[in-house]
This record gives C-alpha cells, structure tokens and sequence, in this order.
C-alpha cells in the first residue's frame, strides 16, 4: 500500500508537470495556426498540430491530420498531402485500426515516389513498418525502415531517431538481442540531438534485458519510461510502460501492484482509444483476477477478445493481406516498368553507337579524302597564318593601348569631380577676397587703419587657401596626366599609401559620376611604416584602378540582388612584411567561382557581359606586377568575398 501511495503522489506530481509542459506546447501551436497568412501555413501547423497530438490525444491529432490533408488537397499542395496522409498513418495505426494504417501509408508513398519527393516519406514508411511490427511481420517492417534511413539520412534527426528505435523493436521482436540493444542505443543518441527522450526506447531496452535473463534492469528500465512519458504526458507510452511494469510484477508473483499497474494501463489506454494496449491490459487483468473473482476475469477477458478481434479479427486481417498484396502488385508493375524502360535506353543505345560508328567511318573517309588537298593548301595557309600573327600582334599592342585609354577615361570622371572641389574653394575665397578689398579701402578712406589691417590679415588667410586648393587642383592635374603618358619604365620612390588612397577615391568618384545610385563604403588601413618604394608609379597606379574597379563592380552586382541588410564594402590593406610590401583589395561582393579562378589572368578572359570589358585589366595587371619583381594572387569565397593580393619588393 506504502508503494503504491508513493507511485500515486509522484504520478499526480510528474503529470501536473507534463500537463503544463503540454498545455505550453499545443498553446504555441494553435497560436501558430491561428496567425497563419496563407494556406500552406497554415496546413504546415495543422500538420505540427497532428504529429504532437499522437503522443496523448489520437482523436485530436486524426481531426488536424484530416483538416491538413483537405486543404492540402484542395490547392494541390503535395508536400502537404504526403505530410498528412504519413503522419495519420502512425496515428490509425497506433489506434488499432492496421487496414486504415496500410492504407494511408501506401498511399503517402506512392505520391512520394510519383513526384520525387521521397524525403517527405520518413514518417509513411515508419508508419507502415510499425504496422508490420505489431502483424509480427519483422522481415517487412525492416525492409521499409532500411527505406526510410537510406531515404531520410541525416536531413531529419526525429525521422531517423523514430527508425532506429522500431529497427530495435524489430530487432527485439526477431530475439536478436545485440542489434536490438545496438538499434536502440543509436536512437538514444539521435533523440538527444534535438533533446528528447523517447520512452517507448527504454521499454524496448527492458523486453531485451527481460529476455536476456536480469529482470530488475528491466524493472529499472520500464520504471525509467513511465517516469519520461508522465513527464512529457505522453498517454501512448505511459499506458505501455503501466502493462509493461504490470508484466513484470505478474512474472515476479506480486498480483497486488500487477493488477494495480494493469488497472492504469487500462485508463490510460482508453483515455486515448489505444486498442492494442487496451487489449493487453485487459488480458493482462483477465488472468490476474482469474484465481481470485472469476465474475471480473471474465469481464475482462471478453474485453480483451473484444479488442483482439478489433485489431486481429478476420475482417481486418483480410483487409491488411488484400492491401499488401495489391502494394505488392503494384511494386511489381512498377519493377517491370522500370526493367522495360531500362531495356528500351539500351536498344536506343545500341542504335545510337551504330549511328555513331557509321558517323565516324563516313568522317574518316571524307577527311582522308580532303588530306591530299590540304597538303597543298599547306604552304598557301602557312603565309596566311605569319600575316594573321603579325596582324594578332599589332592588334594586341592596340588593344593594350586601349586597355590604358579605358582605365583613363574610369578615371576622368572621379578626377573632374575631385578638382571641382579645389575649384570652388578658389572661386569662393577670390570673390570673398575681392569684397574685402573694397571694405580695406573704405575703412583706409575714413583713417580706420586697425580695421584695415584686420581685413588684410582676412585676405592674407584666404589667398594662402587659394593658394593651397590651386595646388591641389594642380597635383590632381599632374595625376592624370602621368596616367595618360606612356610609362618610361623607370622606377623612383613612390609612396604606396597615397598611390592607393587617391586612386581608390578616383575610381569611386568616377563611378558615381555614371551613376547617381551607386554607393559603398570605403575603409583603409595602411602601414605608415612602409614609407617610399621603388615603383614605376604609372604602372602599379593601373593595377590598382583595374583592382578597384572589379571589387565596385563585384559589390554592385551583390547589391543588385537585393539581399536584405547588404553593406557593399571595398577594403584596402598595405602591410609591410621582411623584404616585401603587400596591397590587399578586398570586397564582400559575390566572389569568383572556383572553375574560373585559374582562368582570370588569361588575356581576353572576362565574367563582365559584352561589352562591359576587354579582358585585358587583370592579364595586364599580372604582366606589370610580376615586372616589378612582385606577385599577384586572388583568394574567393563564391557568394560571399573576393581579395586580390599584391606582394611587392620594398626595396
């Protein structure tokens, strides 16, 4: 009585906790539902809401799964369907009703299978495997959970933990007790992955550890199950966990807490129309009561043949062998169609390498027909061939040239926007000026000499700043023009930092001269340690304005995809390491993909559409950095970065 007491306390405890647990749960759900703002949101939650009342309410979770699988039909929303038609599988089956079960299941697969959509099975073929398991049928049942493993793999981390656990069951059921522990350890370890603990897992470990002859790790383990399924208030397990525990209290000759377990198998089980745990509680109770009140062994034993016949009478019986065997039909025709259509790709086969052979001899014969005559085109082609060369040659150099005038015209926007601030510094200041000398000579008119001073003093500043932006608008000027001259080829020391920052700022300017819209942020950070480098200035200039002018283009084309919260941003790094100086350009636009890496150094080879490039910035930029004594690398990330790098000697 003092057990019993104490189980009855905890069980009243444990639930309290469950319940509300649950209660938290099915509330988020029907919140999801109800905010739901399209039909296959809303058929997704009524889906949700199927699978999660399995475990405590069949009725609940049939009534969301026939909901689900109406609306799904009515849009033709397939994944919706074969979600559905899967999941009210494992619910019928799990009420008793194995012919529905099959049905149902066969028919979420076959969807599966006829539109490739076989991933969204997992829940069909458990459902049918299950059903198998409960006919005794384990060959079957393991043959479709070997289905849904290879099928489900590691995309679905529930699908796969519910496989392993019915694999264990099979397994169990077969008595080949290693793999079912193996089976059942493994669905341990995937349950814990997204949290939970299955009880039915611990009941399987306890039919094996009964089997195996140590009874109270049984009791431990069914003990174990009770405990998780009250506390997550999972009806289904708790009434096989009371059976289980009722079992083992008969087998150790305590009828008093057997028939007390039994009794709560039995009120759990019909609190959720469980057949087939209604069926063992009840026989469970038959027996148990037969020695002591053979009125209520009888009561319950034709309880127990009531349901018997429910779950295994004829009539159900005939309907699961009509149902496989129609599956089994179509599975051959299937099979057949398949061998068919395969015999048929091989005659195509056969005829096309026939058609391919009398191709290649008919080649074969014309090209040794045309052999004689190309030799004496030979000499003929080969004068033609020096003059294409010496053509291809001159075009190159016009090409490069080209190449050169096209990075300059980049430039000529960027630079008029850049003297055009300079310019009206000095327009501003020389009007200014101008008035203050009309006010130095009025007050030099009147004898106010202080003022006059003072307003000299004025004129004074804004002349030197005149003088500042003129030399400045000068230096911008000097700029382009060493750019557009040819390169003499003579290196002197050129302060890199400067170099990058002002053609850096040049290429954006130019960039938004043609494009109001475009924008990036810009960020630098340089070495101040690296001071003056022997360079030829006209040529690393290039490269860096061909680098930067493919890292605006690249975060221009990410923006243009219209990714949310998307920052374009082109970054400039100069660091100084031994013997070597080293630019980074770096952008977070969509990288290069990795079959092209190889390929963008080559003249000619380009990713920009038709007329948007030469092809020649990067070879060119390769050719004048490896001129130089240096190297130039591209590290890709397709999709997310790109970063070219250039290593120059420092001395």
């Amino acid at each position: 009585m003092i057990k019993t007491f104490i189980f009855t306390f905890l069980f009243a405890f444990i639930c309290s906790i469950g319940f509300t647990q649950t209660r938290e749960a099915i509330d988020s759900l029907q919140h999801r539902l109800a905010i739901a703002k399209d039909d296959t949101s809303r058929i997704n939650a009524q889906i949700d809401l199927c699978l999660f009342y399995r475990l405590g309410n069949t009725d609940s979770s049939l009534i969301y799964g026939q909901q689900a699988l109406q609306s799904a039909d009515q849009i033709n929303y397939l994944p919706g369907q074969i979600q559905a038609l899967s999941f009210m599988s494992i619910v019928t089956e799990q009420q008793g009703n194995l012919p529905k079960s099959l049905e149902l299941g066969f028919k979420a697969l076959q969807l599966a299978r006829e539109h490739h959509l076989e991933s969204l099975a997992g829940g069909a073929l458990d459902g049918i495997a299950e059903t198998y398991i409960i006919l005794k049928d384990y060959p079957k049942a393991l043959s479709y959970l070997r289905s849904n493993i290879s099928t489900v793999g590691t995309s679905n981390d529930e699908g796969l933990a519910y496989a392993y656990f019915d694999m264990g069951a099979a397994f169990d059921g077969m008595n080949l007790l290693d793999s079912a522990i193996h089976y059942e350890e493994m669905a341990i370890e995937t349950f814990r992955k997204y949290n939970r603990e299955e009880p039915l897992v611990y009941q399987t470990l306890g039919d094996v550890a009964m089997k195996s002859g140590k009874p109270e790790d049984a009791l431990n383990y069914y003990q174990k199950s009770l405990r998780i399924a009250l506390r997550n208030n999972e009806s289904r397990a708790s009434a096989y966990a009371f059976n289980k525990i009722a079992t083992f209290y008969q087998n150790a000759n305590e009828p008093d807490s057997a028939i007390y377990y039994a009794g709560k198998g039995l009120e759990e089980s019909r609190l959720i129309s469980q057949k087939n745990t209604i069926m063992e509680a009840a026989a469970l109770l038959s027996k148990l009561y037969e020695p002591k009140d053979t009125k209520e062994s009888l009561r319950y034993l034709r309880i127990a043949d009531a349901y018997k016949d429910s779950l295994f009478g004829a009539g159900n019986i005939q309907a699961v062998q009509t149902l496989v065997a129609h599956e089994e039909e179509r599975q051959k025709e299937i099979e057949s169609a398949r061998v068919a259509y395969q015999n048929q790709l091989k005659q195509y086969a056969l005829i096309l390498g026939l058609a391919i052979l009398l191709l290649i001899a008919f080649f074969l014969y014309r090209n040794n027909r045309k052999e004689k005559k190309a030799k004496n085109l030979l000499k003929d082609k080969n004068e033609v061939i020096e003059q294409t060369l010496n053509h291809l040659k001159s075009t190159q150099s016009q090409l490069i040239q080209s190449e050169k005038m096209a990075s300059l015209g980049e430039l000529t926007a960027g630079i008029a926007h850049e003297i055009q601030n300079p310019l009206n510094f000095v327009n501003n200041f020389s009007e200014v000026n101008t008035e203050l000398v009309d006010e130095m000579k009025n007050e030099l008119a009147i004898g106010n000499n202080q003022q006059a001073i003072e307003i000299a003093n004025d004129i004074k500043e804004n002349s030197e700043k005149i003088n500042h932006h003129g030399k400045r608008a000068g230096d911008i000027v000097k700029g382009m023009l060493q750019h557009s001259r040819s390169s003499t080829g003579v290196k002197e020391p050129t302060d890199i930092n400067a170099l990058a920052d002002e053609y850096l700022r040049l290429t954006y300017q130019g960039l938004r001269a043609k494009d109001k819209d475009f924008n990036a942020t810009m960020k630098t950070d340089f070495d101040n340690s690296i001071g003056k480098i022997n360079i030829i200035p006209q040529d690393i200039g290039r490269v860096l304005l061909n680098l930067f002018n493919n890292a605006f283009y690249a975060v221009n084309q990410q923006k243009s995809q219209n990714l949310i919260s998307y920052e374009p941003i082109v970054s400039v790094t100069t660091k100084k390491s031994g013997n070597s100086v080293f630019i980074n350009v770096s952008d977070n636009g969509n990288g290069i993909p990795k079959n092209i890496v190889d390929k963008i150094f080559q003249p000619f080879f380009t990713t920009k559409p038709t007329g948007s490039g030469t092809g020649l910035g990067l070879s060119l930029s390769y050719d004048i950095v490896k001129a130089h004594g240096g190297e130039i690398k591209v590290e890709s990330v397709e999709g997310e970065r790109g970063t070219f790098i250039i290593q120059l000697p420092s001395s």
